[in-house]
C-alpha cells in the first residue's frame, strides 16, 4: 500500500504563486501550526470544574425551570454564563461581542406554556467577515420528567460539561487574531426539543452565512461508563452521511462518484481527527458514522438541517444512571447527573480537541469551492490518468494545497501530497507493476496555509 501511494503522482503543471521545486517536495509544507499547541497547553482542568461546579449548583436548568430567581433556575444560569462571556469580552480588546438571542416558543410548539428561551451567544470577529465557525454547549438541564422545571437537575455533565468546554475554548481564542470568525453559544432548550439552536440555525440560513463548521459538545464530561467501563483516551464524535438539504444535482453526481461516505460533515469530522493527530496525539476522535445515536438528539441536528456541516462531540461510554435523572439513591445505588461523577481531566482533553480543531480552521484558508474529477483511458495511457481541478483565487495566507486518497473501503485519508498554489492536479494510479485504476480510490483538496493550517476537505465529483 505504501509503495502503491509512493508512485501515485504522476505530474503537477501550471503553478502560480509557486515555484515547481517546492511545490513537489511535502516536507516544505509545515506539520502543525506553532500557535495552536501552546493554546492547548493552557486549557485548565481547574478551570473547567469551577465552571461545572458553578452551573450545577444552580440546581436546575431546566427550560421551564425559575428565570427571576437570583440563585436557582435557567435565568440564573443564563446571567451568570452572560457575565463570564464579558469578563472574557475584556480579554479580546473589544472584539468579542456577547449578546442574548431571546425569542418566545408557544404551548402549540410543544411546551406547556409560553416559554421564552434565551440563547448566550459571544461572536470573535475574524478578518474575513465572510467564514464562520460554530462551537456550542447547552445550558438546559432537566430530570426524569423533561417538562418538570421544579425537580432538582444539576445536569453537571448534560450539559455543564460542554457550556463550561465552550467557555475556556472563548478564553484561550479570544486574544487570537484569526481569519474566520468563531461563534461561542450556550442555548437553551434543547431538552425540550433543540429550540435554541433551531432558532439560531435557521436564522443563519435565512441570512445566507457562510458557516464553514459547527461543533456541539454534549455530555463530554465522564470517563467512566456503566459497569465499570472506563475510557480516558478517546472521545466519539458523530457525522451525518448524506444531507438531507442535498439537492438533484448532488445526488446525481454523489452516485456517479459512489461518495456516499463524503458529506460535508463526513469531511468535517475527518478534519477533526487530522488535528487530533497533529497537536494532541495523546488523546484521539472516534468517529463514528451517523448523524447521531439511535432515538436521541443534539444541537448539530438544527445545523445538517439548514444545510451546515455540522459534529456531535460526546463521551466514549454513557451511563444512563447519570443523564436524564432525577438524583435519588435506589437499592444503594446512585442516580442522577451529578458533580461527582464528572471527570474534569477528561473533559480538558475533549475541549483540546474541539480547540485544536476551530484554531486550526480558523487559520487556514477557506476551501476550495468544489472539485472536479476527470479520467481519461487512451491507448497510450491504458490506465486511468486522473484529473482534479477546482476554483482558486488570489490568496496571500494560502500556501497551496494539497490532494489526498484513500481506498473506497478505508474510513479515512490515507496519504497526500502537497501540490502547490494551483488549481488542477493530474495523478495516475499505479505502483509494484500492477496498474490501478480510479475505481480503487476517493480523491480530495484542501486548502493549506503557510503555518500548515488545514481546511477540510473537498471530495472530488464526477463534473
Amino acid at each position: 500500500m505504501n509503495q502503491r501511494i509512493r508512485t501515485m503522482l504522476l505530474g503537477i503543471t501550471t503553478f502560480t504563486g509557486i515555484s515547481a521545486a517546492l511545490a513537489a517536495a511535502p516536507g516544505t509544507v509545515p506539520r502543525a501550526d506553532p500557535r495552536v499547541t501552546p493554546l492547548l497547553a493552557e486549557v485548565d482542568p481547574g478551570r473547567i470544574r469551577h465552571d461545572i461546579e458553578q452551573l450545577a449548583a444552580f440546581r436546575t436548568r431546566n427550560t421551564l425551570s425559575a428565570t427571576d430567581d437570583p440563585v436557582r433556575g435557567i435565568g440564573a444560569a443564563q446571567r451568570w454564563v452572560r457575565h463570564q462571556f464579558d469578563r472574557i469580552a475584556a480579554i479580546s480588546g473589544g472584539r468579542l461581542r456577547v449578546e442574548d438571542d431571546a425569542f418566545q416558543v408557544g404551548r402549540n410548539e410543544g411546551l406547556p406554556r409560553v416559554t421564552q428561551i434565551t440563547n448566550i451567544i459571544a461572536t470573535l470577529p475574524g478578518t474575513d467577515p465572510n467564514r464562520v465557525l460554530v462551537v456550542s454547549g447547552h445550558l438546559d438541564s432537566r430530570g426524569t420528567d423533561v417538562m418538570n422545571g421544579k425537580v432538582d437537575a444539576p445536569g453537571a455533565d448534560d450539559d455543564a460539561s460542554g457550556v463550561a468546554a465552550v467557555l475556556e475554548m472563548a478564553r484561550r481564542l479570544a486574544p487570537q487574531q484569526l481569519r474566520a470568525t468563531v461563534v461561542f453559544m450556550a442555548v437553551s432548550g434543547e431538552e425540550q426539543g433543540l429550540y435554541g439552536s433551531r432558532h439560531w440555525a435557521q436564522a443563519a440560513r435565512a441570512q445566507q452565512r457562510n458557516i464553514e463548521a459547527m461543533f456541539t459538545n454534549d455530555i463530554i464530561g465522564s470517563s467512566h461508563g456503566a459497569n465499570g467501563v472506563q475510557d480516558a483516551e478517546h472521545v466519539r464524535v458523530f457525522s451525518e452521511a448524506v444531507p438531507g438539504t442535498e439537492t438533484a444535482p448532488a445526488t446525481e453526481q454523489r452516485l456517479r462518484t459512489g461518495s456516499d461516505n463524503d458529506s460535508p460533515s463526513r469531511e468535517l469530522a475527518r478534519a477533526v481527527a487530522d488535528a487530533q493527530r497533529r497537536y494532541l496525539p495523546s488523546f484521539a476522535v472516534s468517529l463514528r458514522f451517523r448523524r447521531e445515536r439511535i432515538f436521541r438528539g443534539g444541537d448539530h441536528i438544527p445545523f445538517n438541517e439548514a444545510g451546515y456541516p455540522a459534529l456531535r462531540f460526546i463521551e466514549m461510554n454513557e451511563d444512563f444512571r447519570h443523564q436524564h435523572q432525577d438524583a435519588r439513591t435506589l437499592n444503594g445505588e446512585q442516580f442522577g447527573d451529578l458533580l461527582q461523577f464528572v471527570d474534569p481531566e477528561y473533559v480538558a482533553n475533549v475541549t483540546r480537541v474541539n480547540l485544536a480543531a476551530l484554531a486550526d480552521l480558523a487559520w487556514a484558508p477557506p476551501p476550495p469551492a468544489w472539485v472536479g474529477l476527470d479520467v481519461e483511458r487512451t491507448p497510450a495511457h491504458p490506465g486511468d490518468a486522473v484529473r482534479l481541478s477546482w476554483p482558486t483565487t488570489v490568496d496571500a495566507g494560502r500556501l497551496g494545497y494539497e490532494v489526498l486518497w484513500r481506498e473506497t473501503h478505508a474510513p479515512d485519508w490515507q496519504g497526500s501530497t502537497f501540490v502547490g498554489d494551483t488549481n488542477h492536479a493530474n495523478l495516475s494510479v499505479t505502483g509494484d507493476g500492477q496498474l490501478l485504476t480510479v475505481d480503487d480510490y476517493f480523491y480530495a483538496v484542501r486548502a493549506v496555509s503557510p503555518a500548515g493550517n488545514r481546511s477540510a476537505a473537498v471530495v472530488a465529483q464526477v463534473r
